[in-house]
Order: C-alpha cells, then structure tokens, then sequence
C-alpha cells in the first residue's frame, strides 16, 4: 500500500515525494539565508524576510505563503511586526510559537530605537527621536498621548503616557503637564501624539492644546520643544510649521 501524506499546500503527495519536499523547502531556506548573509539590507523582499523570521518557530514547510497572508492582511511589513500578538494569531497559519517570533522582533526593535535616544540630547538625536515615536506609535489603532520631560541638558528623564484617546482639554490638562515637569525636575517638553488614521496633519484641537500648554510652560519656565504628530504615512512637526 502506498503511503500518502499532506503537503504544507495542501496536495496530496505519495510518501517518496515527502522527502523531495522536504529537500525542496531546506533548499529554499538555504537560499535565503545565503542571499540575506550576502546581499546587504535589500537583499529580501518584505515577504521574504517575513518568511526568514517565520524559519525561527516554524520548522519544516513553507512559509512564503503564510508570510504573504500576513502582509496582505495587516497592510505592510511594518504593520506585521507591530501587530499586537492575539491578532497575528487571528491569520490562519500563525500560532502561538510564530506570533511570539514575530513579537519578539517588535519589542527587539523598540528596544534598538529607545537606545539610540537615551542618555543623549533629544534636540540633536531628532531623527532617533523620530525613529523611535514610529516604531512605538505609527501603527496604533487608537490614540496615544505622551509627553516626553527633558532635563536642562535635553536629555530624557520621563517618557511619560498621559493617555489613550483624542487630543482634547478632557484628556489633557496643561497644569498637569506642567506641573509633572516640576514634580520630576524637568525644564523642557516634547509632546508626542499618533493619528490612527495614518494622516499626521495637526487638527484644530492639536494646535489649540498644543498652545494652551506652551502658554502655560511659558508661565512657568518650563519650555515646549515641540508637538509631534506621528502617523503612517510619516510625521508632523508643529514647531516646523510655526505653530508654537
């Protein structure tokens, strides 16, 4: 009797041609990793990097197809690894091993960016700065509201969540922006706030809170550097538009 078993695409596949898959898929994945090891940065496509992460919790088998699906359903690379690890597992295919992968590379990832701003002057690491907000921020699906509190030097002393939800004196109160400053020690401010729109155009209610808090700041002797709206299709900078 000839034994039959199941192909990762679903075929049905005599039990000799099991071993030529096999020898098919580990050829693949030395393919890849030989072009990722010597082809530099744009060596892989998005969905074969994806694949290449996948390699990692799940063994055998094709990935390609399962790596196309997640970036057809989230929209992008990016938003893949950003994705929150319950939906990933909602994509058939993902379990619990290859969302943790692929989180794993998320946090990895923000780690890296937060490096690269701590311990130095915000003001003359901005494009870290930037780095770091989107990673963190860019891809959220609601609203997140924080105020970065800098030290004399411009240096990071609190990256504080204010809130989640719209910009808006109901869950923004300058006095209490203000007045963590001075329960910390901070001089100075960076006010960073996502669109889930992916759209990072200020709105009236940004510019209005944006200039309540940095009348208030000036009151106070507390300086507001900026109001960063962080979207996917890039970023604002209120200060850059001369609206503080």
């Amino acid at each position: 009797m000839q034994v039959r078993v199941t192909s990762c695409m679903g075929d049905w596949l005599p039990g000799d041609a099991k071993l030529t898959a096999m020898r098919e898929g580990t050829g693949h994945r030395q393919r890849l990793r030989e072009r990722l090891l010597g082809g530099g940065a744009e060596a892989l496509a998005d969905y074969e990097l994806l694949e290449f992460l996948l390699f990692a919790a799940i063994r055998q088998g094709d990935t390609k197809p399962l790596a196309k699906a997640l970036i057809t359903h989230f929209g992008s690379f990016s938003a893949v690894l950003a994705a929150d690890p319950n939906a990933l597992r909602q994509v058939k295919g993902m379990g619990e091993a290859s969302a943790a992968a692929l989180y794993a590379v998320n946090l990895s990832a923000r780690r890296m960016a937060r490096g690269a701003v701590q311990d130095k002057p915000v003001l003359g690491s901005w494009q870290a700065l930037l780095d770091y907000l989107a990673i963190d921020m860019a891809h959220l699906s609601h609203e997140r509201v924080r105020v970065l509190y800098l030290n004399a030097q411009n240096r990071l002393i609190l990256d504080h969540l204010l809130g989640e939800g719209s910009v808006d004196e109901a869950a923004i109160h300058p006095r209490e922006v203000i007045r963590k400053a001075f329960d910390i020690g901070a001089t100075a401010l960076i006010l960073v706030h996502n669109h889930p729109s992916g759209n990072p155009e200020p709105s009236r209610a940004d510019i209005q809170i944006t200039s309540r808090i940095a009348e208030a700041g000036r009151l106070l002797g507390v300086t507001v550097h900026d109001h960063v709206i962080i979207g996917r299709d890039g970023h604002v900078s209120l200060r850059a538009r001369g609206l503080i």
